[in-house]
């Protein structure tokens, strides 16, 4: 694939290489790599489902202060960030991993280390992303390089499921003054992650008047017949291959055991769906709610005694969002993770952390922190440190050329 990184992105990153206080701390990372390991274990097993990640952040918080950030607090959405302050002559900065994983309480019970790997449920995703984050801080302190840009060091909540990259979202509609995003998720150095796939999720409550499966039927409309007929319905959508759009009815709740012989009252259905564009999203969402109605409809005709009506409840809304693939914060991702030897790969779409401020218009990237992963999301998941040092200097060196080094080299954002 050809891709031309602009020349300044290129000289500005052969000068940081070559200099030596930049080098210092190019080279502690590897040093690092052992402690960084450790934390990354250590973290593992405190366990943080989504919205339910009170104790993580608490550990995290204390992490940061450690290496000396100022200001470091958890937020009122339970994000745990703090400032290492720069000249204030650039863009904002945020360095950020995603603290909650996606499993429960009492899930990651021990580490367990074999055939070079190690297995914890949470091991990469996405505690590999904060220790990420800790690892390229310590770099800037241990070079003592000091940037015109403040940064924003910090463990997000509510990125998985339900959350829906909720406390990425909320902390940048608290704070507008941020100019640029690293997401920092799972292993790996290649991948680009520089779009963002717009979500929905939502519940469709529907509602009838219920009684006996044989004395009430004829009688009154179902309303589980209602939702399988909207389930069917919604089967039946054609999506666009590309941009990529996709769906999901995964979950369908209506009655129990005990009330076999009954109609339900309500049934609750709950879908997911996505789309990398916008106004392919939005027509999804259309023809789905237009799925909905024509079946409650149709529940209603079939019997003529009763009405079966409906509610939605909404839990994720991201909307999807791309940037110029030749934007200065893409080109110098990929010219870093080139710069370390590495093939770099454009991701398309993505659903991280970076989605909401690519949809807000802030220049923002995902990238891996590096070594190798699989299992993820299983209670098999596993990490492999090999060379995994690799994905923190990423990290370092993008930050710095998205910060600056004062006296030293500007912003490539300017």
């Amino acid at each position: 694939m050809d891709y031309n990184v602009n020349n300044t992105i290129v000289s500005t990153l052969e000068f940081l290489k070559k200099h030596p206080q930049v080098q210092k701390g190019y080279d502690f990372v590897q040093a690092d790599d052992a402690h960084t390991l450790q934390q990354q274990k250590d973290l593992a097993l405190v366990e943080a489902p989504t919205f339910l990640e009170q104790t993580r952040a608490k550990v995290f918080a204390e992490l940061l202060k450690a290496e000396g950030l100022t200001d470091v607090q958890i937020d009122r959405h339970g994000n745990a960030f703090g400032y290492r302050r720069g000249k204030g002559q650039g863009p904002i900065i945020v360095v950020e991993g995603h603290m909650d994983t996606v499993f429960p309480m009492n899930t990651a019970k021990e580490i367990i280390e074999k055939d070079g790997k190690i297995y914890c449920p949470g091991i990469c995703d996405d505690t590999r992303g904060c220790v990420t984050v800790l690892s390229a801080l310590r770099a800037m302190n241990h070079a003592g390089i000091e940037t015109d840009s403040d940064f924003i060091f910090m463990g997000t909540v509510e990125e998985e499921g339900m959350g829906g990259l909720g406390g990425m979202k909320k902390f940048l509609l608290d704070h507008p003054e941020v100019g640029g995003c690293i997401c920092v998720d799972g292993s790996g150095m290649e991948g680009i992650t520089y779009e963002a796939t717009g979500i929905r999720t939502m519940a469709v409550n529907f509602h009838g008047i219920g009684g006996h499966a044989m004395g009430a039927f004829g009688y009154v409309a179902n309303p589980l017949h209602a939702a399988a007929r909207a389930v069917a319905k919604i089967a039946d959508i054609q999506v666009p291959a590309d941009p990529r759009t996709t769906y999901a009815v995964s979950n369908f709740h209506a009655g129990n055991d005990a009330g076999i012989h009954a109609i339900v009252k309500e049934c609750t259905i709950k879908l997911n769906f996505r789309s990398n564009g916008q106004k392919e999203l939005e027509e999804l969402e259309a023809k789905v709610k237009n799925a909905i109605d024509e079946a409650c409809k149709e529940e209603t005709a079939r019997w003529g005694k009763d009405t079966i009506t409906y509610d939605y409840v909404d839990y994720v809304n991201v909307k999807a969002g791309t940037q110029d693939r030749n934007a200065p914060i893409v080109q110098a991702t990929y010219q870093v993770i080139k710069e370390l030897g590495a093939a770099p790969i454009f991701n398309q779409g993505g659903s991280t952390n970076a989605s909401n401020p690519i949809a807000m218009g802030i220049p923002g990237v995902c990238i891996g922190g590096g070594g190798t992963s699989g299992g993820v999301h299983t209670v098999d998941e596993w990490f492999d440190n090999t060379d995994a040092y690799k994905g923190v200097q990423v990290v370092y060196l993008l930050s710095l050329l998205l910060g600056g080094v004062h006296g030293v080299s500007k912003t490539i954002l300017a």
